[in-house]
């Protein structure tokens, strides 16, 4: 009867450890995608790497300098097209507001694949990322910037939330 316990017992433990350990892996993962400051030292690259064109057709071109003298922000996240890591950006909003847009206006972002989606008004929790592990994004890895979304990572990675927000290689912000 001893033996039985301590086998039943031994088997709780075990049991009680894992989902324990599974608990934690799951707020350990949630928490890393909640975009936290980062420590990168803003990049100095006056290269233009994006064009904003505002509601009057007037025509901005801004560096990855100029992007990243905003707060940086990383988060951890498994990208739905392939890369993963540390991908590091600033908030849209915070580009929106240093550029003087409207906040209520709608934003059209166009990849340099000529691909287009719409951002409205209300959803402006994105992340404009400007490097991945620490490196600055190029034509050939998804850069020279991405819009992430890093709320809805872990839905649009288990496939049941809209990807169309998620825009890698942004040539060009439109204000509308």
């Amino acid at each position: 009867m001893i033996s039985f316990l301590s086998f039943g017992l031994r088997k709780y433990i075990w049991w009680l450890l894992a989902v324990s350990l599974n608990l934690f892996a799951t707020t350990l993962q949630a928490t890393e995608t909640e975009p936290v400051p980062s420590t990168f030292v803003p990049s100095q690259d006056e290269s233009p790497i994006l064009m904003m064109v505002d509601a009057q057709a007037e025509r901005r071109f801004i560096s990855r300098a100029e992007i990243e003298s905003l707060p940086l922000h990383a988060t951890t996240v498994q990208h739905f097209k392939g890369p993963q890591g540390s991908f590091a950006g600033v908030w849209l909003k915070d580009l929106l507001s240093a550029q003087d847009v409207d906040e209520t206006a709608t934003l059209r972002f166009i990849a340099h694949d000529d691909y287009s989606a719409f951002i409205n008004p209300e959803e402006r929790d994105y992340l404009l990322v400007t490097r991945l592990d620490g490196e600055p994004l190029t034509l050939t890895d998804f850069g020279p910037t991405m819009l992430i979304v890093p709320a809805e990572a872990e839905f649009v990675e288990a496939g049941t939330a809209n990807m169309t927000h998620w825009v890698w290689s942004i040539r060009d912000i439109i204000v509308q």
